[in-house]
């Protein structure tokens, strides 16, 4: 499998997490709140889970970006920052979405910080989820059922 990130110099933002196991078939793009601490080397829980879904799916590779590219393991830390959406995330998310044949958005209710989530929103085709929560945010991938299948997402 090929593994890569792209972090900024400070490691303060990941812009990319990138895993391809098949070159031949498409990409998934899984765009979640924040970064955690996965990297080029490193996996997370979400890493994980979103990896085995674009695998079961059929698809060749998983990247994931990010509403806010500020790497922390909790949310306390993102509304802490100056700049959580990180100075390069728009390009590297509009990129990501051109590389990729679906999009699921993963990011839950706090996706709506800063009304990140609408912004966000407005740039992508076609988006998915794998789950509409109550709130009408797209559900984050950890702790869902495995069978779960991309679902069109409209807010």
């Amino acid at each position: 499998m090929k593994k890569s990130a792209v972090i900024s110099q400070c490691q303060s933002y990941r812009y990319e997490l990138r895993r391809v196991w098949d070159e031949t078939k498409p990409l998934v793009l899984f765009i979640g709140l924040n970064p955690s601490t996965a990297d080029a080397e490193v996996e997370d829980n979400t890493s994980r889970v979103c990896a085995n879904y674009a695998k079961r799916w059929g698809y060749g590779g998983l990247l994931l970006g990010n509403l806010f590219a500020f790497r922390s393991t909790d949310q306390a830390g993102l509304f802490k920052a100056t700049d959580p959406i990180g100075p390069e995330n728009d390009a590297a998310l509009a990129r990501l979405q051109q590389e990729a044949a679906l999009v699921v958005c993963a990011w839950s209710g706090s996706g709506s910080y800063r009304q990140r989530d609408q912004a966000v929103l407005e740039a992508l085709r076609d988006p998915h989820c794998l789950v509409r929560l109550k709130s009408g945010h797209p559900g984050h991938p950890l702790y869902k059922s495995a069978a779960l299948q991309p679902r069109r997402y409209e807010r």
